[in-house]
């Protein structure tokens, strides 16, 4: 593995995080979406904070984000994961590393418990996660629809050690 750092994300990262989004998207087993937004979507679909990207010097290697799971004041301490990993980069231990910072970065910012909705298919991703300390609370059948088929999904949780005991 490379010299990977984890950094802030920034709008000018914007092109390579796109291009990882991309890739993601292609697979057809890492999100319900078909196509990358443009920025301001993207920016404003997402947390202000704990937003990552692993660098490698000027290379981004992957990223991760939390989105919220609900307007609502009581699901405040409550977040959805996305982490995703350049096509050259996975299997080698980036994404162990970028959700972990992930994880410190949610509990620095009060986030008491992080959510995942993964395709039963993309096992990589759930084992991933299962080593973050997620763990499976349910399998949401049929939940939507992709390329014409609908879609199966792991629901996978971590609570926090530290925050909101």
């Amino acid at each position: 593995m490379g010299a990977w750092t984890i950094e802030a994300m920034r709008e000018s990262d914007w092109p390579a995080v796109s291009r990882i989004y991309r890739q993601g998207i292609d697979t057809g087993d890492a999100t319900f979406e078909t196509a990358v937004p443009e920025w301001p979507e993207w920016d404003s679909a997402h947390l202000l904070h704990s937003r990552i990207v692993a660098r490698d010097g000027e290379q981004a290697g992957g990223w991760a984000a939390l989105s919220p799971v609900s307007r609502r004041a009581v699901y405040s301490g409550v977040a959805e994961v996305s982490i995703y990993i350049a096509e050259e980069h996975r299997g080698q231990g980036l994404g162990r590393l970028l959700l972990a910072a992930l994880v410190k970065e949610s509990e620095a910012h009060g986030i008491w418990t992080l959510q995942a909705g993964i395709f039963v298919e993309n096992r990589a991703s759930c084992v991933l996660h299962e080593k973050a300390g997620f763990r499976q609370v349910g399998r949401r059948e049929r939940i939507g629809q992709r390329d014409g088929r609908r879609r199966d999904t792991v629901l996978m949780e971590r609570r926090s050690e530290v925050v909101g005991l």
